[in-house]
């Protein structure tokens, strides 16, 4: 993934990203021409520290065949992301652009044991039930056996193990200040993508929207 200077992200930084998000988009190559596929994931580590992505296919995803341990595939996971004109800068002779949030994963996959997916399956479930906090989690042993049992018999259970990691956080860095508020407060209008970035963008450079903080502080009933 290109990644000019400003918007470069650390290992650490990327791989929190990815695990919170949680959803994205496996992509490898068969020789001929791309294959993906969007799936949901958790992210483990070895031993030796090592990030692992963990997930699962439907058995007839051609992904399936590729899965060798050996040739490198791709996780993109991508945040939100937000169309930005040029009208919203203060400073003159400016571009569209757009602001986004991307994290890249890469490294061989291979296929787990049925023993392993089962594992797989409830560890993912646990993971996004709780965000559904506090409604009490569903679990797998809500389910009788024998109907959990014929429909893991329709997935296959995979893990990359996390050779690289590229992040990507395009929030206007390197912009003025004045520019830089200027397209926050624009986006904040805009829809939810857009509010989200806007949010992002304030996080960024928290010391230029302090009188909006405040004045929504002396207004509050």
């Amino acid at each position: 993934m290109y990644t000019p200077p400003f918007f470069k992200q650390d290992r650490a930084a990327s791989l929190r990203f990815a695990e919170e998000r949680g959803f994205g988009t496996m992509c490898a190559f068969d020789g001929n021409k791309p294959i993906a596929s969007p799936v949901p994931f958790y992210l483990t580590y070895a031993a030796d520290g090592t990030p692992q992505a963990a997930f699962h296919l439907a058995r007839h995803n051609p992904l399936l065949q590729l899965a060798d341990g050996a040739a490198c595939w791709l996780l993109a996971v991508n945040g939100p992301d937000a169309y930005v004109s040029p009208d919203w800068y203060v400073s003159p002779d400016q571009v569209p652009t757009w602001l986004y949030q991307s994290v890249h994963l890469s490294g061989p996959v291979r296929l787990l044991s049925d023993a392993e997916l089962s594992v797989q399956v409830d560890t993912l479930s646990d993971k996004f039930e709780n965000w559904l906090l506090p409604k009490k989690p569903w679990t797998s042993g809500k389910m009788t056996a024998g109907r959990l049992e014929a429909l893991k018999k329709s997935i296959v259970g995979l893990v990359m193990t996390v050779e690289e990691v590229e992040g990507s956080f395009k929030l206007n860095q390197h912009k003025s200040d004045a520019d830089f508020a200027a397209v926050a407060n624009a986006l904040g209008d805009g829809d939810a993508d857009a509010k989200q970035i806007s949010q992002l963008m304030r996080q960024t450079r928290p010391q230029l929207f302090a009188d909006d903080t405040n004045t929504l502080e002396r207004t509050a009933p």
